[in-house]
């Protein structure tokens, strides 16, 4: 009982931070309350999972809006500092008229334009005239940037969940597997495994189909040569990501030579990772390695991305990405790729913690040439 108590009261303290960083960005942008409708966001400040509702947080107090299929579960699994109700019960017009709310943040980003007008227009409905809508942009997206020690946790736990897949996969790998069984059994073993659902469509393709980034599993054998496997697990809500690549049959020289070449670009960057170094810098170090070994133009996405409640999420790790500079408390990707079209490709991927003074690679799985 005692450790039970001391859990609920870490889940507490964790939310009433959140609560807090976010109320101090509303008081500094004005805002009277903010309307969250996407399930990413509806999750951060609710710690409830409900892709159908939404939450109304004010300065003072926070609701959180269920149907009658998630209302119990609300209930038991929502943080205590939200009011869970069904919808309309109290409606959002009724209770900017009970706390003179006069501004109301909305979601820009993800809120659809017929939705929005209907939200203005319950508000209006209940009579409250005068009241100005603020698009917050990426006052969540700063927020989550950062992430807490819990949900570094909950990344790290999605991602040895996914090494365990890897680990099967190359047990049980064999010629005569197509590329939606391997994508498949990876998806098995995640899942067996305690995560949630996969974190994206899982990417698995050999040969030929190797050259395509974004590829989509084949209902054909796997090709001789490379076989690229991008995808994650989740764990409460917290995806991960990592890509391996691994040769089918034997790697002849010209193989062997891209694939090396793509790790020494991936350990490159990883090593320069530290707080204060620009985020563009990154993602120059890994291209000019490409580049120099004869591989100009090949490596055509940008290095990395920040993960968490999203798969793709702030911060960024591309050469546009200005004069932002690298932060203790974010994750990203590492994640250099080259690609010869019709012929194959190779992407190798670990996910990284930006800490004081340096970095830690929050990714423990082999990244030498495996052949099978």
């Amino acid at each position: 009982m005692i450790f039970y108590d001391r859990k609920v009261l870490i889940v507490m303290n964790k939310m009433e931070l959140r609560y807090q960083k976010l109320r101090a960005k509303m008081e500094e942008l004005g805002l009277d309350a903010i309307y969250v409708n996407s399930p990413e966001n509806h999750l951060f400040v609710t710690d409830f999972d409900n892709p159908d509702g939404w939450a109304f947080v004010t300065r003072e107090k926070a609701w959180i809006y269920a149907d009658s299929r998630y209302i119990e579960a609300a209930k038991a699994e929502a943080t205590s500092l939200c009011e869970v109700c069904l919808p309309g019960k109290p409606a959002i017009g009724e209770l900017v008229a009970e706390y003179g709310l006069h501004v109301i943040g909305y979601e820009d980003r993800r809120l659809t334009c017929s939705s929005f007008e209907s939200f203005k227009k319950g508000i209006a409905d209940k009579g409250n005239a005068g009241v100005e809508y603020a698009p917050v942009g990426g006052l969540f997206t700063e927020l989550r940037c950062i992430k807490t020690p819990d949900e570094v946790e909950n990344i790290v736990a999605a991602q040895r969940i996914a090494e365990k897949a890897f680990d099967h996969i190359v047990s049980v790998l064999r010629h005569d597997m197509t590329e939606i069984e391997v994508a498949a059994e990876l998806e098995y073993i995640m899942k067996k495994n305690g995560s949630e659902k996969p974190s994206f469509d899982t990417i698995a393709v050999s040969g030929s189909a190797s050259s395509r980034p974004h590829g989509v599993p084949r209902p054909v054998k796997l090709e001789n040569g490379f076989l690229t496997m991008d995808y994650g697990a989740m764990v409460n809500g917290y995806h991960s990501d990592m890509t391996r690549t691994v040769v089918i049959g034997k790697a002849d020289p010209d193989i062997r030579r891209l694939y090396e070449t793509v790790l020494k670009a991936q350990n490159a960057a990883i090593d320069a990772i530290t707080e204060g170094a620009k985020n563009a810098d990154m993602d120059k170090i890994a291209r000019e390695i490409i580049d120099g070994a004869g591989y100009e133009g090949k490596f055509s996405h940008s290095l990395g991305h920040g993960v968490g409640l999203e798969i793709h999420e702030a911060p960024g790790l591309s050469g546009s990405a200005g004069d932002a500079v690298l932060i203790p408390g974010q994750i990203v990707t590492v994640e250099p790729g080259i690609y010869l079209e019709g012929q194959y490709g190779c992407r190798i991927e670990d996910m990284i913690l930006v800490t004081p003074g340096g970095h830690r690679n929050l990714t423990e799985c082999p990244k030498e040439l495996i052949e099978l």
